[in-house]
């Protein structure tokens, strides 16, 4: 039995270690590239739906022809699943990744095919288990979003150096922080992957979505908000709004939702996780069948 991975590319099914991206692919060269980022939940895959309608917004607006339509690319992410759900530990999950490029072209108006990734790894449970717990240290970096005048930053694209900047510059602050940025305007915009959100008597607040990726794990907070009757304002807000709020969080694809401690080493007043964190991740994890928490302290050796 194999005991590596295996991920289709570009019309094959192959070991993870085989699938490599040509050194003139504009994937590589230029960024040229968009992608997803899935998770399961006991084994089945979490909004697919969600996943792949935001999949095929980027292809449809970068203008890149996967090859394949969006039915296929369903079945082949779970496929996917399938193929490599023996290796993945007990108890655990895995995420499934679409990345598509434009493929070995010379010039943008080159007609190739695309290239195209979908493959499966083993959850990671470990960098972020004891945050639910003690809390993240969310640093606010220096350098900003792409104005949507630039790239729409609804685009889940792969030119992401000022992610790279805004992760050194927090590192520079806690090795083990999670990155936030500003928008143009100096307003809080979102992770270097992930969603940011503040509360404030008793008020759950999300960035409005103009400088923002409308985050699938966002979509799932605010359908969970409804149903538990918390209210949510969606508005600019500035770090004084962060430093001062009641509860902040960051919101993610595998950890969905992990609370922040700190913001730019200032503590936040209160319990960690708070009242709202804890509504909205009791809420999740009944909603997948599935605790979290316990899955990822378990996952990460916390609970042994």
């Amino acid at each position: 039995m194999t005991k590596e991975m295996t991920a289709y590319y570009n019309g094959e099914w192959l070991p993870i270690s085989e699938c490599k991206v040509s050194m003139d692919d504009r994937g590589l060269t230029l960024g040229d590239s968009v992608f997803e980022v899935d998770r399961t939940f006991d084994g089945k895959v979490f909004d697919l739906d969600g996943h792949l309608d935001r999949l095929f917004r980027s292809l449809k607006f970068t203008r890149i022809d996967p090859g394949l339509t969006r039915e296929e690319i369903a079945d082949i992410s779970l496929e996917a699943v399938e193929r490599n759900k023996n290796l993945v530990p007990e108890g655990g999950d895995m995420t499934i990744q679409q990345t598509i490029t434009r493929g070995r072209a010379a010039s943008i108006t080159d007609k190739v095919p695309a290239t195209v990734y979908i493959g499966a790894a083993a959850m990671n449970f470990k960098r972020y288990a004891h945050l639910y717990d003690e809390g993240c240290h969310v640093v606010f970096a220096k350098t900003r979003s792409y104005h949507p005048d630039s790239l729409d930053p609804k685009v889940k694209h792969r030119s992401r150096m000022n992610f790279v900047l805004a992760s050194l510059e927090a590192a520079d602050v806690d090795p083990a922080s999670w990155p936030v940025m500003l928008d143009l305007d100096g307003n809080i915009s979102e992770g270097t992957g992930f969603n940011f959100w503040i509360v404030k008597d008793g008020v759950l607040k999300t960035p409005n979505d103009r400088a923002i990726l409308q985050g699938i794990s966002r979509k799932a907070i605010l359908e969970l908000a409804k149903d538990l009757d918390i209210p949510v304002a969606y508005e600019d807000f500035q770090l004084y709004d962060a430093y001062t709020a009641d509860e902040a969080f960051v919101s993610g694809t595998s950890h969905c939702i992990l609370p922040s401690s700190k913001l730019d080493n200032r503590p936040i007043e209160g319990d960690t996780p708070g009242p709202i964190v804890r509504r909205l991740l009791a809420a999740w994890s009944e909603k997948v069948g599935v605790d979290i928490i316990g899955q990822a302290r378990k996952q990460a050796g916390l609970d042994a």
